[in-house]
């Protein structure tokens, strides 16, 4: 068996049902049309690996077919009619390949096996492409070549090949939700669900349709260490039994998922506390892995901030300002409670402010301290200006990913939380924007 599809398109009733048969004794999976005029839905419907069409056919031909598709599967063109200027029309407008009736059905077989192999590769580089660009966010975290980093990428290249459980531990901002997103896109279940979801906020009977949707990829549970004490036993089941009990009938129901856990506090103090169970801990445990505070890999500072700025001049069609060595000093001096979050932010803030006249890191800097202990409803002009447009950046990936918050936190180069948190602070209506 395969799990090859051919859309088969003849109006010929008896031909159309001998290729059915054909291929369906090959192995494929196979779905038949009498006119090409529905090919485009049933492509999308059906997401065929190769289109077989008849040339001759009333209202749409099978060449009409091959010139109006724009992103499709390779398609094999059939007919009693063949000659070389038909064959070599069908070619020049993009056909996988063209063949004559009467057919010999290896022969037939063979083409179609080899179109399909190509689309196959086609869409598995595709999604090669698409991770690598969703990994861009990544790498943004995972700048660095101080040692801690270097440990870091090897950890997580050499952990994302296997299915244990892992601890992704660290203080805010220090890059934890997309260290978990890198491990599952860099495993073997990439294409299949990355589900985040808070611990402290879900509840035993949101679990099973959590645990569902993720079936096939991976599960982050971040801030687990705060999980509630009522979902604890179903989350053991989940890992050990590989099971859900079903909301509606209390039946099991199998899952297959990868655990990936986050927290930014001491789960032994809570086990030890007894506000989280030690056999838990003990199967989330599976791997650790510790994210170093930014204070603790200052030589990555300078690079980092460089990153940064060179990403929002991008951003806000400017130059990237040169760092002056007392801007870096600063920098280092710093003791970043926020760690590469609070770097980010504050290089966002540098280059916002350089478009008013200030470009200091020390002014940006003391403009954040302001900000965090200024009274609400004393907001200078800049951070109201920085407000808004923070506001339309956001509403703006909202809606361009229609409300696919993993792809728009991607886009906008922040980790899920930092979205979440952005979207509260400015007061974002999600559902207004779709």
């Amino acid at each position: 068996m395969t799990d090859n599809r051919v859309l088969i398109i003849d109006d010929d009733r008896l031909m159309r049902n001998s290729l059915v048969d054909l291929v369906e004794a090959a192995g494929w999976s196979a779905k038949s049309l009498a006119r090409a005029t529905d090919a485009e839905r049933w492509i999308s419907q059906f997401r065929p690996d190769v289109i077989l069409s008849d040339v001759r056919m009333p209202e749409t031909s099978g060449l009409d077919l091959l010139r109006s598709l724009i992103s499709a599967p390779p398609v094999v063109l059939i007919s009693a009619h063949g000659d070389i200027p038909t064959a070599v029309a069908a070619m020049n407008h993009g056909a996988y390949s063209f063949v004559e009736k009467p057919f010999d059905p290896k022969r037939l077989l063979l083409i179609l096996s080899h179109a399909a192999e190509a689309h196959q590769m086609q869409q598995s580089n595709l999604r090669l492409k698409e991770r690598l660009r969703q990994l861009s966010g990544v790498d943004r975290i995972l700048l660095g070549q101080t040692p801690q980093m270097h440990r870091l990428r090897d950890t997580i290249a050499m952990v994302a090949g296997t299915n244990t459980s892992v601890l992704v531990k660290g203080e805010t901002g220090t890059g934890k939700d997309l260290v978990a997103r890198m491990i599952h896109d860099l495993s073997p279940r990439c294409d299949a669900p990355y589900i985040a979801v808070n611990a402290a906020q879900i509840s035993a009977a949101h679990l099973p349709h959590i645990a569902k949707e993720a079936s096939g990829g991976s599960l982050l549970l971040d801030e687990v260490g705060a999980c509630p004490a009522d979902v604890q036993p179903a989350l053991l089941r989940l890992i050990d039994a590989g099971e859900v009990l079903s909301a509606e009938t209390g039946v099991p129901e199998k899952v297959d998922l990868r655990i990936i856990s986050a927290t930014n506090e001491d789960t032994d103090a809570a086990v030890r506390a007894g506000t989280l169970r030690a056999d838990l801990m003990f199967r989330l445990d599976g791997f650790s892995i510790e994210l170093s505070p930014l204070r603790d890999r200052r030589d990555d500072i300078a690079l980092l901030a460089m990153r940064f700025s060179q990403e929002f001049a991008t951003m806000y069609d400017s130059d990237p300002p040169v760092l002056r060595d007392d801007e870096l000093t600063a920098l280092i001096a710093h003791e970043w409670p926020g760690n590469v979050r609070e770097l980010r932010n504050l290089m966002d803030r540098r280059a916002m402010m350089a478009r008013h006249g200030m470009s200091s890191i020390q002014e940006a800097l003391s403009d954040g301290e302001a900000s965090s202990m200024q009274p609400s409803g004393q907001k200078s002009g800049l951070r109201e200006a920085v407000a808004a447009f923070e506001r339309q950046m956001i509403g703006k990936a909202i809606q361009s990913h229609a409300g696919r918050m993993d792809d728009v936190a991607h886009d906008l180069g922040i980790g899920r939380r930092t979205l979440n948190e952005k979207i509260v602070k400015l007061g974002l209506d999600k559902d207004a924007l779709l």
